[in-house]
């Protein structure tokens, strides 16, 4: 049986941060929790945004590492954070955070799963208003799917 992707614990409803910098902090801690990462991701993760702004519009950020980071990668996996208040995302209000580590390109699959999910505006408003990590994760649960 593979591992899902996405796995409830790696959501979380109400995040903590307030800046850019936490939430990536925050999202990255997840799935190093998760063991899908090693600390040397998160900190690529920053790399990565300092060159280049990971937020998609609609919300929504994928916070990601290198690709020289890949040796740090031990699973593929995600993490989302909502939050209630937007972050301050270079400019860009973002209240979901989504940790990204692929490995094998496996992400990119993973990747247009969530980019059609908000690409939705009905449905990022659904994420919004979703009561529980439960129910936020049911909405995203199809990214799972093969």
């Amino acid at each position: 049986m593979t591992q899902s992707i996405l796995e409830p614990q790696n959501v979380v409803a109400a995040g903590a941060a307030t800046t850019r910098d936490e939430a990536i902090r925050e999202a990255g801690a997840l799935l190093v929790t998760a063991g899908a990462v090693k600390q040397e991701y998160v900190d690529s993760m920053f790399v990565r945004e300092n060159s280049v702004s990971t937020y998609m519009g609609n919300f929504l950020a994928i916070p990601h590492g290198t690709n020289d980071a890949k040796e740090s990668i031990v699973r593929s996996a995600l993490s989302l954070v909502r939050y209630a208040e937007p972050i301050d995302w270079d400019g860009q209000p973002v209240k979901f955070a989504v940790g990204i580590a692929g490995l094998n390109n496996e992400h990119l699959e993973i990747l247009s799963k969530i980019a059609i999910v908000f690409s939705d505006e009905d449905e990022v408003q659904k994420l919004i208003d979703a009561g529980s990590q439960d129910d936020i994760f049911a909405l995203l649960e199809e990214v799972n799917a093969e």
